[in-house]
């Protein structure tokens, strides 16, 4: 095996122990490094050689199962369905919500590394779809502004989703009422 193929393996194995143990956790914020480390059978300064941080490991842990979460629910159709822009947006954040409220130890988990600092130079899946519905109208770094502020709000919205019923009224477990607050946020930023 070689040196990039034992690398992967190292990653592979710190990602499922991650995820096992952010399932097993009550507070996924008590899964600690060495912890992972120790369940992935690897020495703890792999961590943050392989990912850079605990925080980015779990980040990317999510990742993992958010794409595993898309397959599951024919986000290719939507992609490919002639919808507007605008009308993929609101689909495809409805599946990233309903993936993030499924998982809330994750939710809970990553919501302050995307907040902080998850790296702004990437594109967010909504970009191309906020730049398609403004063609033009706006630059590439308003549309980018305008699609970071459509999933911070979101991640964080999720994050307090137990605040949002308690003092809103907006059960955001309910799909509906998710649906609808969903299509609310982004007619406000995609007027």
């Amino acid at each position: 095996m070689n040196k990039d193929e034992k690398l992967q393996l190292t990653k592979d194995k710190l990602l499922d122990s991650t995820f096992r143990l952010m399932e097993e956790h009550d507070d996924p914020m008590g899964v600690t490094s060495r912890e992972i480390a120790l369940a992935a059978g690897v020495k703890p300064s792999m961590i943050n050689y392989c990912f850079g941080s605990r925080e980015n490991l779990i980040y990317q842990t999510f990742q993992k199962r958010y794409l595993d979460f898309l397959k599951d629910n024919d986000v290719q159709s939507i992609i490919e369905s002639g919808d507007s822009p605008k009308d993929i947006i609101k689909q495809l954040h409805f599946i990233v919500a309903g993936c993030l409220i499924k998982n809330p130890k994750f939710t809970k988990a990553i919501t302050g590394f995307v907040l902080f600092k998850r790296d702004l130079s990437k594109e967010s899946f909504s970009f191309q779809y906020v730049y398609q519905h403004y063609a033009g109208k706006k630059t590439k770094e308003e549309c980018s502004l305008i699609a970071y502020e459509l999933s911070t709000m979101m991640q964080l919205i999720i994050f307090r989703a137990e605040d949002f019923k308690r003092n809103f009224g907006i059960d955001l477990t309910d799909k509906e009422e998710l649906k609808h607050y969903i299509d609310m946020r982004v007619d406000l930023l995609l007027a």
